[in-house]
């Protein structure tokens, strides 16, 4: 299976993956509504990249299904199936089941690699587990 693995050390916190991620799926450049989240910590103790991991923990919890895991591993929402009670965003163990407030379903990354192509310092980058 392939996720997007990190590489903190080399991010510059440029942002090119959260507007590109932003971008495709909801047509802004929009940091909330990234599926990839880079922030600095604070106390200069580095960077942190979260993003999804594909564990499946929340398709455990989802009430109607509408979370599944697809044959190649990653972790899919069905949007047309999804009552938006978010059960997915309270379980998920690495805090990347995202949710916004114009919108009525939460989201995630799916492992696309639009971000990966986009970083310039290869701090993220598609990799096999």
């Amino acid at each position: 299976m392939k996720i997007v693995g990190t590489n903190v050390k080399e991010c510059t916190l440029c942002g090119a993956c959260e507007a590109t991620c932003s971008t495709f799926y909801f047509e802004e450049d929009n940091r909330k509504k990234s599926a990839i989240r880079v922030e600095e910590l604070p106390e200069k103790r580095g960077v942190a990249i979260n993003v999804c991991n594909q564990c499946g923990d929340c398709v455990k919890v989802c009430p109607v299904l509408a979370i599944n895991q697809a044959k190649n591993g990653v972790v899919v929402i069905n949007k047309n199936l999804c009552v938006g009670c978010f059960n997915c965003v309270g379980v998920c163990p690495t805090e990347t089941m995202f949710w916004h407030e114009d919108l009525s379903e939460p989201f995630k990354c799916i492992a696309c690699a639009r971000c990966t192509k986009e970083c310039p310092t290869e701090a993220i980058f598609m990799q096999d587990i």
